[in-house]
């Protein structure tokens, strides 16, 4: 049980709030974006190469599924207004049951973010040429002061994701301390205590979800084999 907004007791029921799909990306990205980091510092382009052609193929898949995915992973159903998002803020330091379903409105302008660094990391690393003879397959189809900027841009634009990063690790952090919100376990479960008078959101099709995965998958290998 937990305490309502008027003091009386409310039911909560454990709801799906999160499907495979959604937390699939999320940590895989995680995990990709440590090896790409660890393959650079070390000098193993191969796999840095590979590590970045998967982030490319997940944030396509998720761009595709924010479109025609669950209700919770759809663009139309999280992202609203600025105003919105500050509002929210605004009242951050208020405590009171977690009642969002998917994304809040903050929340929501943070995975656009995210989302858009992500996109534009790897394809930029398509681009670039580390000048040790190890270069991304696209490279060599532009101009090599073309190649050089968005080399520098690559590595500009992954000191932006771990700036991301850091806000939303502490954003998590400060909702757990502020306001009581678990927001780590629903992500690892997929399942969140909520009001019982909330409607459990749709699910996505698991065959579309997969045909959606194999499609941007197969672009970017064809991407991939330009080189």
């Amino acid at each position: 049980m937990a305490e309502g907004a008027e003091g009386r007791a409310e039911a909560v029921r454990p709801v799906k709030v999160w499907d495979g799909w959604v937390r699939l990306c999320h940590w895989a990205i995680v995990a990709l974006l440590g090896l790409s980091w660890w393959s650079a510092e070390t000098g193993r382009m191969q796999l840095h190469f590979l590590s970045g052609y998967a982030v490319l193929a997940l944030v396509l898949f998720r761009l595709a599924w924010g479109l025609v995915g669950s209700e919770t992973a759809r663009f139309s159903r999280f992202l609203r207004s600025p105003l919105a998002a500050l509002r929210h803020l605004a009242g951050f330091r208020r405590g009171e049951p977690d009642r969002e379903v998917g994304h809040n409105a903050a929340g929501g302008w943070m995975v656009l973010v995210l989302l858009g660094l992500l996109l534009a990391q790897p394809v930029t690393g398509l681009f670039a040429d580390s000048g040790y003879g190890d270069y991304g397959p696209l490279a060599k189809r532009v101009a090599s002061g073309t190649s050089d900027r968005l080399t520098g841009l690559h590595h500009r634009i992954f000191l932006l994701i771990q700036l991301a990063a850091l806000l939303h690790v502490l954003a998590v952090v400060a909702y757990a301390v502020v306001k009581r919100h678990d927001l780590v376990r629903p992500m690892v479960t997929g399942w969140k205590r909520l009001p019982a008078g909330l409607a459990a959101p749709r699910l996505g099709s698991p065959v579309l979800a997969l045909l959606l995965l194999a499609a941007a998958a197969a672009v970017v290998f064809g991407v991939s084999r330009l080189g």
